[in-house]
């Protein structure tokens, strides 16, 4: 979700990290409790309480990954600069002129940004990548990215590839 919301002298406009696959997690988490309900609950037989056990954790796990405090991370943008925020603390700021470059897929608005160190970077992941986040609004972030770095700075290429190359 993108939230709009006053600072200072200006607007930021806040672009929340979400799981990449909350389905999966959510049919793990239900299947998971089902199964350990039905060991539970169902005629005694060999095996019930590693059953119902593993169902538990099964559970357990997909509730910690919904609830992930990464799903509190967000981006925060303004006219100065870039900006990761965990649960209203900074992680980084980049103001624009210290973008070092921006390697960009326009067609999935994906890209990478290079803020000359790897704790100063930002990827914006597209389709297949095995980020296990999404971005919401990630095509309008990616948008006010292009618009706010210098064209000089900027490399389209078709899509990103993995490992940190590029595929043009």
């Amino acid at each position: 979700m993108l939230l709009a919301s006053p600072t200072d002298a200006s607007s930021a406009l806040r672009f929340r990290f979400r799981p990449r696959r909350p389905v999966l997690a959510a049919v793990a988490g239900v299947m998971g409790a089902g199964l350990c309900a039905s060991s539970l609950a169902g005629a005694p037989f060999a095996g019930r309480l590693p059953a119902a056990a593993a169902g538990a954790v099964v559970a357990v796990l997909a509730v910690f990954y919904l609830l992930s405090p990464a799903w509190r991370t967000e981006v925060v943008i303004d006219d100065d600069g870039l900006e990761v925020q965990s649960r209203g603390d900074r992680r980084f700021r980049l103001a624009w002129a210290e973008v070092v470059r921006v390697v960009a897929a326009p067609a999935s608005a994906s890209a990478f940004v290079d803020g000359g160190a790897p704790e100063r970077s930002l990827l914006l992941p597209g389709p297949g990548a095995r980020a296990p986040y999404r971005i919401a609004g990630q095509r309008e972030l990616y948008d006010h990215i292009r618009a706010r770095v210098a064209p000089d700075r900027v490399t389209e290429v078709e899509r990103l590839g993995r490992g940190g190359e590029v595929s043009r």
